[in-house]
């Protein structure tokens, strides 16, 4: 049967992370992030003795002295804990950056160390948006792991400083979060929290499209209105990559064309991204049985992947061939296979390599049958 793009759901929704299209991404500003201790109080001045301006002037002057001098002890301190702040904050990036490097190289164990180490500095220096930024990254780490409880504790203790922040639920950073939740429950068996997840996820972000679209470029740009409208195609198809896990294919097709159109609209045809659900659709329409519809879709993707050389074209093909196989065309489709095969082993993508290996075993059994 033909398999859906994306086999790393979580992969794919990291990199959506590191597309950072949220509405207010969280920082690391510059500058102190504690709160100032406050200053010791002075000593009160003494009275004048008697009448006239002598004895005033001269309580003035004696709680001149030590008020100049505490002013001046209290900047130093206060220009020395934003020093040390300001170090402590370029520490966190450093480890931050060099923790985002491990796990591009898939260096896992050590990217974790380096984020409990920028964790430890954050909390140390009272950072809190370091605090959340690297709570998030831990639980992305987490999530491809596939350390689904501790991804989820994690992506709670972000949400939890996000909300601390006063960020609102329907902020962009907040519906994410939530979309990744959904996906845990859902990998977990825990459908009632899976599906409360997606719905709130897609309402949400559909009504606020809706009021976006009201508002002047000058209250919000067009790239705003545009990351929202994204993550709403993002949730849109990862609802659905579940509704076909879950075997409801006629509802996956209905969802996959929201998603596909959205893509279509803002990234253009020949968007790598557009191209995987122009196939996933094909995949949720082949899953009813309308194999003729599937091919155009699945042959429209593998063409469009060609011409922008996508990285995941063996995948694409193998989607294709998979439904030329149900329309029992078994040459055409054992051609693809074989191309498919051929690129997944150039890519070293052995996931890849086993399921067109297994398709091509299960096509020759089928011609076997006929013959």
């Amino acid at each position: 049967m033909s398999r859906l793009l994306g086999a790393g759901l979580a992969r794919g929704l990291l990199r959506a992370v590191g597309r950072r299209g949220r509405g207010r991404p969280v920082r690391l500003l510059p500058g102190s992030a504690g709160g100032r201790t406050p200053a010791p109080q002075g000593r009160g001045a003494p009275r004048g003795r008697g009448p006239g301006l002598l004895p005033l002037l001269a309580a003035l002057a004696w709680s001149a002295r030590p008020a100049a001098a505490e002013r001046e002890r209290r900047d130093a301190g206060e220009a020395a804990a934003g020093d040390a702040a300001a170090e402590a904050e370029a520490e966190i990036i450093q480890l931050l950056k060099r923790a985002k490097l491990c796990i591009m190289k898939d260096e896992p164990e050590e990217a974790e160390l380096l984020l409990h180490g920028a964790l430890r500095l954050a909390h140390e220096s009272g950072n809190k948006e370091a605090i959340t930024y690297t709570y998030d990254l831990m639980a992305n780490l987490a999530f491809i792991r596939g350390q689904l409880e501790n991804a989820e504790k994690l992506f709670k203790a972000t949400m939890s400083y996000l909300l601390g922040g006063g960020m609102q639920q329907e902020d962009n950073a907040i519906i994410e979060i939530s979309l990744k939740l959904a996906t845990i429950y859902a990998a977990q068996n825990r459908q009632e929290l899976a599906l409360a997840g997606y719905e709130f996820c897609i309402s949400t972000l559909e009504g606020k499209v809706e009021r976006e679209k009201e508002l002047s470029e000058d209250t919000l740009s067009v790239e705003e209105k545009a990351n929202t409208h994204l993550l709403l195609g993002m949730c849109l198809d990862t609802y659905a990559r579940y509704l076909l896990f879950s075997k409801q294919p006629a509802e996956a097709q209905k969802v996959y064309e929201k998603a596909l159109q959205i893509a279509e609209e803002i990234l253009g045809e020949r968007h790598p991204q557009t191209i995987v659900l122009l196939s996933d659709l094909a995949t949720a329409l082949d899953a009813q049985g309308r194999s003729d519809e599937a091919c155009v879709h699945a042959q429209r993707a593998a063409d469009l992947a060609r011409q922008v050389e996508h990285p995941e074209l063996h995948v694409l093909l193998s989607n294709l061939a998979a439904v030329l196989m149900h329309r029992e065309r078994y040459t055409q489709a054992e051609e693809i296979y074989q191309e498919a095969l051929t690129r997944a082993k150039l890519k070293r993508d052995e996931v890849s390599v086993q399921h067109i290996r297994e398709e091509l075993a299960q096509l020759s059994r089928q011609r076997s049958a006929l013959s």
